[in-house]
């Protein structure tokens, strides 16, 4: 059966210092399986990662795990995504993520889910997709992040359009509606482009 829509979650590995950060995961999870969603992930059974995978599986959802080779032990690779592919890179994961996925969608996590956020924000700015891209905003996590980068507007090496590109919000009832919406939106304007 076709999901209903794809979203790729980037998170920890790590569960993170107070439980509100996994029971924010499971309710991503729940909120994408519930809705007969798919997750694309890391494929990790670690932290976060694992806490929205098996939450989407168990609310009847789909779950696509992308891992590297040099991973599958580090992060326990889950045997029970529906698609588990272990490819040779991160350079692999990455892409192949990123192509299964309609929207993206950041919670919180280390350096390894700002450089997978920043990249598909990059990407966005240049043209190569026009997915909505999302950030939990759990519990004020990102707020330092934002500031910083609303210093880079305010010295000119950053644009309020590029700031743009990424919704923001504390309220996963809010943001998740929205990026699904707009992956709808935006897949029907692609299809549209494609028979003019």
């Amino acid at each position: 059966m076709t999901p209903a829509f794809s979203i790729a979650v980037y998170c920890g590995s790590r569960m993170g210092q107070t439980p509100e950060f996994a029971s924010c995961a499971q309710a991503v999870g729940h909120w994408i399986g519930s809705r007969g969603g798919q997750l694309v992930y890391g494929g990790g059974n670690n932290g976060l990662m694992g806490q929205v995978a098996n939450a989407t599986q168990d609310a009847g959802g789909r779950v696509v795990g992308v891992i590297p080779t040099s991973l599958v032990e580090l992060e326990f690779a889950n045997k029970r995504c529906d698609e588990l592919h272990i490819v040779d890179n991160m350079h692999q994961r990455k892409a192949m993520m990123a192509e299964r996925a309609d929207a993206f969608l950041a919670l919180p996590g280390g350096i390894g889910t700002f450089e997978e956020l920043f990249e598909v924000w990059t990407w966005r700015q240049l043209g190569y997709h026009n997915k909505p891209i999302g950030i939990l905003n759990l519990d004020g996590y990102y707020d330092e992040m934002l500031s910083f980068l609303a210093s880079g507007v305010r010295h000119g090496f950053m644009s309020e359009w590029q700031m743009s590109l990424v919704e923001t919000s504390g309220d996963l009832n809010t943001l998740l509606p929205k990026l699904v919406e707009t992956a709808g939106l935006s897949q029907q304007s692609a299809d549209l482009a494609k028979q003019i």
